[in-house]
């Protein structure tokens, strides 16, 4: 077992190479211990180097809308009728309010929330 840290795409893309050729080693061995450190090193390079940025509040509570087959109308009941259409258009900024009833009735979360 040859371990290095990855700096590089190259060290990045050999990693993930090994790890799909050790993919179903078992635990306690030393393929296994591979596979795991391998894990932890790939997980801080692509913590560091890919960053993901937090959802659009709007499109976070659309997609959710549609997960849960909900329509305008449904939306209108949580934010209240006259700003649905504004909120939607991104018209409206959402209030303190409004993120807590989503929160509540959409379990989305509310760091999703806050833009």
């Amino acid at each position: 077992m040859s371990i290095k840290l990855i700096k590089t795409k190259k060290d990045y893309r050999e990693a993930l190479a090994r790890v799909e050729k050790i993919w179903e080693a078992k635990l306690g061995t030393s393929r296994g211990d591979e596979l795991e450190i391998l894990s932890m090193l790939i997980e801080k390079y692509e913590k560091k180097n890919f960053k993901i940025l937090p959802p659009d509040p709007i499109e976070a509570i659309k997609f959710r809308m549609e997960q849960m087959g909900l329509e305008k109308k449904d939306l209108a009941k949580i934010i209240g009728a006259n700003r649905t259409s504004e909120v939607l258009r991104k018209k409206r900024g959402l209030t303190l309010k409004m993120i807590r009833s989503l929160h509540i009735a959409l379990h989305i979360p509310t760091d999703s929330l806050v833009g």
